[in-house]
């Protein structure tokens, strides 16, 4: 099976991806919400908080499982998608688009090496 992988943002091998444009989206990859299933619930940090790049952030919640969010760089949340908790089923329907997560400053863009490439990580999902 093929997922969509886009080419304008780096991943986690936990299937986080991050798309720097300033501040830096987060959400999780198409092949996670496939692997997931319905997506019915989502847990994620308020805005203000300092985030560690590999630590949790925040829980998503299936009908199949509950697995834990990691944050894909360093750096401070300006914003969360509010529309998430009253539609978590936008991460199953857009998960690049309407289904991102949150927004990050990054603290350091040298992070962003120590992320898959879309070719790396389109070889772990295959």
């Amino acid at each position: 099976m093929s997922f969509d992988i886009r080419d304008d943002r780096r991943y986690r091998e936990t299937h986080e991806w991050a798309r720097p444009n300033g501040a830096v989206r987060v959400g999780i990859t198409d092949f996670a919400q496939d692997e997931l299933g319905d997506v019915v619930f989502v847990e994620l940090p308020e805005a203000g908080d300092e985030l560690t790049a590999g630590d949790e952030f925040g829980v998503i919640e299936s009908i199949k499982a509950v697995s834990d969010l990691y944050a894909p760089v360093s750096g401070e949340v300006v914003a969360v998608n509010e529309e998430l908790f009253d539609a978590p089923e936008l991460v199953n329907e857009d998960p690049f688009g309407d289904g991102w997560m949150l927004k990050l400053d990054p603290a350091d863009e040298g992070e962003f090496d120590d992320l898959l490439s879309p070719a790396a990580y389109r070889d772990q999902t295959e």
